[in-house]
């Protein structure tokens, strides 16, 4: 059997982004029943610095990429799933520039709130409650506590948002996004009828990740937290803001972990069947319940639409012009013929696709 490529993706308003090695591509389901398709070529950073590509270096660079991708995709598909509501809010969702930006910066504000501030009070001042004394950085306590706050935070966070009606949806096709990929590995047919005998959880997601991330963070900052001077260090008598210290200065550790946690995730997803690493990963899998829903068949053929369209700029390489427009297609019957005909999904090489 030919060897896929290595495909990921992520689910966005009422749809799905791929990105394979050399393509990034959205299908969107418009209100109306239309499926709107972009795909562009995708070069990575580490294209052009080759030691990025470096084991450990790689995660950074993936974790990073997959931040902004996703941003990118989000507002298309924003915009394009507004495409048939009310014209002035079609064009609000294309929104401010300034707008985007300064709720990314709230996000990420938020985000070191409650993964790095909130957990580390919790474990420093639970000592306090079980000893009588401050726990500090030099004890392992406070990294275990550390860690099981975060791991609760993130649980509940994502609990909490699928109860919200449009995240249900959002999780439905993060559910589609896995069973087309499944399919792609298992080399069969690309359709609906394949795709739904798959299952929606997949060892590569990026919520097993971002659990492996949680976990190894733990063990990173017990042996390297210890080693940071003792002006620095919060405890008894010290100053308040030596936590803030703490705070930020666990942020670069990030870059180390999210290399640890890409390579396990990698090896993993190569071995999923493996008794032994079952167990590693069985976390991660049990978080993907939350965070996927089964799809429903029209759900299913927008996860296969963004699949092919990556697939289809694999097959044609760079060589053909990047058109990085969206493609509008009747219905998903209408897309399969088109590409079954010979058509393209480049709007710059075929300008009979609307």
């Amino acid at each position: 059997m030919k060897k896929c490529p290595q495909v990921g993706g992520q689910a966005v308003l009422e749809g799905v982004m791929m990105r394979s090695p050399g393509c990034l591509a959205v299908a969107v389901r418009r209100a109306n029943g239309e499926i709107v398709v972009r795909e562009d070529i995708w070069r990575s950073l580490w294209e052009k610095f080759k030691f990025l590509r470096w084991p450990f270096f790689r995660g950074t660079v993936v974790l990073v990429e997959a931040m902004v991708n996703g941003m990118q995709a989000l507002n298309f598909s924003a915009q394009q799933a507004m495409e048939d509501e009310e014209p002035d809010k079609s064009k609000e969702s294309g929104g401010s520039q300034a707008g985007m930006f300064l709720g990314l910066v709230l996000g990420l504000v938020v985000a070191i709130g409650l993964f790095k501030a909130l957990p580390h009070l919790a474990a420093a001042y639970a000592g306090f409650l079980l000893t009588g004394a401050q726990w500090t950085i030099d004890d392992m306590a406070y990294h275990v506590v550390d860690g099981v706050v975060k791991l609760g935070i993130f649980i509940g966070y994502v609990a909490s948002i699928g109860l919200i009606r449009d995240i249900q949806r959002v999780f439905q096709y993060h559910g589609a996004e896995h069973m087309a990929i499944h399919t792609l590995e298992a080399g069969e047919e690309l359709i609906v009828e394949n795709a739904r005998k798959k299952s929606r959880l997949h060892p590569r997601c990026g919520t097993a990740f971002l659990m492996v991330v949680i976990i190894v963070f733990v063990v990173v900052a017990a042996v390297a937290m210890p080693f940071l001077p003792e002006a620095v260090t919060p405890g008894p008598g010290k100053p308040w803001y030596n936590h803030v210290w703490v705070v930020l200065l666990k942020l670069p550790l990030l870059i180390p972990v999210a290399g640890l946690a890409y390579e396990f995730n990698r090896f993993a997803g190569k071995h999923a069947n493996s008794r032994w690493l079952k167990p590693l990963m069985s976390p991660g899998m049990a978080m993907q319940l939350l965070t996927t829903k089964q799809p429903t068949d029209e759900q299913l053929e927008i996860g296969l639409v963004a699949l092919k369209a990556a697939l289809w700029r694999e097959s044609v390489g760079r060589s053909l012009e990047s058109a990085g427009k969206p493609v509008v297609f009747e219905n998903f019957e209408k897309f399969l013929s088109t590409l079954a005909d010979g058509g393209t999904l480049n709007p710059k090489a075929d300008a009979g696709v609307s």
